[in-house]
């Protein structure tokens, strides 16, 4: 086992084939054990997969060489990419995605467009404890009360007397609590 000084780690580590196992000691004071997957000299980054275990999960680690102290080599394995030893879960990552997708829609689905900041806040706010969504720039809650500019009680129109309440309480105890952050920094 060899092990290399961190004040030349760069030409040292350029030397590395992929698949080399080492064990790394970084300047913040990790270490860990990792298969060389790349390293990439533009950028001076070295690719590594946390551990030698094999399956279908693996910890992948991007490490600025300049952050290694020192290291160990602890031996040479085959390449941890090759296609023949990888198993992909195509439908595994397709779920994945899909569901990825349907929650950055249901988080764009979440700003509005075209509004303040004071009723994107009041939004949030009303989201935590009710039903809401954007309808252009109207503030729909429980699908049957709206909220039109400029945000207040007085702007709440439809839905049942009590649904209505509701809101307007909600708005106003809202609407106190942003004036009060608001002065705050004054």
């Amino acid at each position: 086992m060899a092990m290399m000084d961190g004040g030349n780690n760069n030409n040292n580590l350029e030397e590395l084939a992929v698949g080399c196992m080492l064990l790394i000691r970084t300047t913040l004071g990790d270490e860990f054990e990792g298969q060389v997957v790349t390293f990439d000299r533009p950028s001076n980054i070295l690719v590594l997969q946390e551990g030698f275990k094999h399956g279908p999960r693996r910890n992948i680690r991007l490490l600025k060489t300049n952050y290694i102290k020192d290291f160990t080599f602890l031996g040479q394995s085959d390449d941890p990419l090759d296609p023949n030893n990888c198993f992909l879960d195509l439908t595994a990552l397709q779920t994945r995605e899909e569901l990825a997708i349907r929650q950055a829609e249901a988080d764009a689905e979440r700003i509005g467009v075209g509004v303040t900041t004071e009723a994107q806040s009041i939004f949030d706010a009303l989201s935590k404890t009710l039903p809401v969504r954007w309808d252009k720039t109207v503030i729909v809650v429980m699908n049957e009360v709206r909220v039109g500019s400029p945000y207040n009680s007085e702007s709440v129109i439809g839905g049942t007397p009590a649904a209505n309440d509701r809101v307007k309480k909600m708005l106003e105890f809202e609407r106190k609590r942003l004036q009060l952050r608001g002065n705050i920094g004054q």
